[in-house]
């Protein structure tokens, strides 16, 4: 680092600081400990981080070229290369990546430079005007062509996103492509000149499914609310997230708080709403308890939030055709012959016409069923489902009277907190069982009427009882006859 500040008489030594960057990305061993020493001693200075991001933009985008250069010698001599030597480069790349200091936006804000030129690599153009702590402790002024502090930052937000979009180009090593996901709405949209091109990015990992799109959920969220991003099949997707494994995912958390905001807008359809609340309902059956208190806290919400379901808690057979029409789930042409009939004429108890397997929402046919399962829950095994549910009695129409029920307080749950959580109550009162007489049996007849429940032990301790008494009498009998003979001998 030294040989990179005095090389070329206070100007940066671009080229010497590539080559080390580039040495430390395709190191064999751990460079963790030399990232580590830069990162405490080098990366806080401005140029130090604007020469990084630009050689880490060139050895990214230079990785493809050097990968099909040396696909072409396999094929030619038959020389493999090890896959793992590309993941380990990657892996040196976020590594570095990641651990640079966050820009600061602040527009008055002052840069301390390594170099005497700082971030300009020729002498005399775009000096920074602003105070420079050199190495010797002595702060020199510096006069400048740049009126501001402005400029740098514009400067640097352009290296720190191309340098990111030229990483997540690369080939992502299944555990980076999730630490990326899991930290890129955090520490990289908010420092990039325009956060709106990692849409493609953020689309393609939303589109996969599984864990995957959980993650890439709030980096899309966060260009959908604050950088106009329009995705039209958002809702779609989000629906198909909705399975027994998300809620044994790593990022649960954060997914439901995200859904619960996702579902917050006043201009969701009735239709798509009751969709989201009835496939919530559905799962409540094969989930968890912790689980079943985040799907109760949800459809509180969207009860509250949209006042035209509130039908589904319940439901009229004879006003259902009114209440389907009012609510504009309507029949499309190809299913007017074969559902229109059910909707009209069906009286049937205990059919419900939700299709669960249906991928669109909206023809999913929720406004012709109710959320039956929700009140299963009432007889549920654990205390506090059980209460919890209780809270979907009220009229949640009547906002005035209620307030929404906090997601996260439950999105983070488990058996041990659900368990933890219910030692810990103070219960008033405390059931006992209570017999006036000892119980001779498990039931008693009354229970079942006709039948009768005998304690065969009982009799056959009796006759144990009956035996040792007959025993017991021919024993005295014995000892008197002998005390008889020896009184008769004396």
């Amino acid at each position: 680092m030294d040989f990179v500040k005095l090389g070329k008489g206070g100007r940066f030594q671009s080229a010497i600081y590539h080559r080390f960057l580039q040495s430390i990305i395709h190191a064999a061993s751990s460079v963790d400990p030399l990232v580590d020493l830069l990162v405490s001693k080098h990366f806080k200075y401005t140029d130090v981080r604007y020469f990084t991001y630009t050689s880490m933009d060139k050895i990214a985008r230079n990785f493809e070229t050097t990968k099909l250069s040396h696909s072409g010698k396999r094929d030619s001599d038959n020389n493999d290369i090890p896959e793992s030597s590309e993941e380990i480069a990657i892996h040196n790349m976020y590594y570095v990546l990641s651990h640079l200091p966050s820009l600061e936006l602040d527009k008055e804000a002052s840069y301390e430079m390594w170099c005497e030129f700082g971030i300009s690599s020729k002498k005399g153009k775009e000096r920074v005007s602003s105070k420079i702590s050199s190495t010797d402790g002595k702060a020199t002024n510096i006069n400048s062509d740049l009126s501001s502090t402005s400029l740098v930052t514009k400067k640097l937000k352009s290296k720190f996103t191309k340098a990111w979009l030229s990483f997540l180009k690369l080939p992502l090593p299944l555990d980076v492509y999730k630490e990326v996901l899991a930290t890129l709405h955090q520490n990289v949209i908010p420092s990039m000149a325009n956060p709106a091109i990692l849409s493609d990015f953020l689309t393609r990992s939303y589109d996969i499914g599984g864990v995957v799109s959980v993650m890439a959920l709030s980096g899309l969220f966060i260009l959908m609310t604050q950088h106009g991003l329009e995705y039209p099949k958002f809702y779609e997707k989000l629906y198909a997230l909705l399975t027994p494994s998300v809620f044994m995912a790593k990022h649960r958390a954060v997914f439901f708080q995200l859904l619960d905001m996702c579902l917050k807008s006043t201009y969701i359809s009735a239709s798509l709403a009751a969709a989201f609340a009835k496939k919530l309902s559905r799962l409540a059956l094969s989930v968890p308890p912790s689980g079943e208190l985040i799907i109760i806290a949800v459809i509180h919400n969207l009860l509250r939030r949209h006042p035209s379901i509130n039908f589904l808690v319940h439901w009229d057979d004879e006003e259902a055709n009114a209440d389907a029409s009012v609510k504009g789930d309507q029949p499309n042409e190809n299913e007017r012959v074969s559902d229109a009939a059910p909707l009209m004429h069906n009286k049937e108890q205990g059919v419900d016409l939700f299709n669960s397997e249906e991928t669109d929402p909206v023809k999913s046919k929720a406004m012709r069923s109710s959320l039956w399962e929700i009140d299963t829950l009432r007889h549920h095994y654990s205390p506090a489902v059980s209460r919890f549910v209780a809270s979907l009695e009220n009229d949640l129409t009547i906002r005035a009277k209620t307030t929404e029920v906090a997601v996260a307080d439950f999105s983070s749950g488990s058996y041990a907190t659900v368990f933890r959580d219910e030692i810990r109550r103070r219960i008033k009162q405390v059931p006992l069982a209570f017999y006036r007489a000892t119980p001779t049996s498990l039931f008693s007849e009354s229970d079942f009427s006709g039948w009768t429940f005998v304690d065969q032990n009982a009799d056959k301790n009796e006759s144990k009882i009956q035996e040792n008494g007959t025993v017991h009498t021919v024993e005295s009998e014995n000892r008197e006859l002998s005390k008889r003979r020896r009184a008769e001998t004396c």
